[in-house]
């Protein structure tokens, strides 16, 4: 997998507030840079953002609340494992908005402006190759462009406060376990479909392509057991 570098501030910047921190380090998490089980110092991260322990602490919290940080007493903080309880919430969300949407558009049709965004966001996935992070981008903008072209693009921040833990799977998995070829071949598919105005075939596309990340823990399961919890065979 490919790394990026966490971001620093510059110098001579202002200390970061709450809000800057918790989205830094939420990115961070979800995109892999801060690994499941890492312990965070609150020290370290106050030196990182150039401020005091208390808009670290309310980031913390935050991050806490979303599933994503771990605070144990006498031990530390820590990145928590990827839930699968999560996931699977994560993936019925999606499912249940990106189908009505996705059947929206294609029984109505999308503007042309809407349809080169759509090709745009497949072009860069091909560009993209093997950097997860890229090609994640231009997922998310393939995805959100159907949304938006049928005037709803707000409920793509429905599905962003929900998937933190499904894109945790997706960053693990690409490109070693999800072949980015077979998402673009979908893509493809998915786009032709609302072209057409097939809305059957767009929306039985979407249901397979959103349906991977099922495969994908399974897989990730059998080889990265450390780092997801099996919350959902513990209840």
């Amino acid at each position: 997998m490919v790394h990026e570098k966490r971001s620093l501030p510059r110098p001579g910047e202002t200390p970061a507030n709450a809000a800057t921190i918790y989205q830094t380090i939420r990115s961070d998490i979800v995109r892999m840079r801060l690994r499941p089980g890492e312990r965070l110092s609150e020290n370290e991260l106050g030196l990182r953002f150039r401020t005091s322990r208390t808009p670290v602490r309310e980031a913390i919290v935050r991050l806490v609340d979303d599933g994503l940080i771990e605070v144990w007493p006498q031990r530390g903080t820590f990145v928590s494992r990827i839930s699968l309880k999560a996931v699977k919430r994560a993936r019925f969300v999606r499912s249940a908005l990106e189908l009505a949407v996705i059947r929206e558009a294609a029984e109505h049709g999308i503007s042309p402006a809407a349809l080169r965004e759509v090709k745009r966001a497949i072009a860069e996935q091909e560009r993209a190759g093997s950097d997860p992070h890229l090609f994640a981008d231009a997922d998310d903008r393939f995805h959100r462009a159907f949304a938006d072209a049928i005037g709803y693009g707000d409920i793509w921040s429905v599905v962003e406060s929900q998937k933190a833990q499904f894109d945790r799977i997706r960053f693990l998995s690409l490109p070693a376990v999800t072949p980015v070829d077979l998402l673009i071949r979908q893509h493809r598919a998915i786009l032709e479909a609302v072209v057409a105005r097939d809305a059957d075939t767009a929306e039985k596309t979407l249901r397979a392509h959103l349906s991977i990340v099922v495969e994908t823990t399974a897989a990730l399961m059998r080889t990265n057991p450390d780092l997801i919890n099996d919350d959902i065979s513990e209840n």
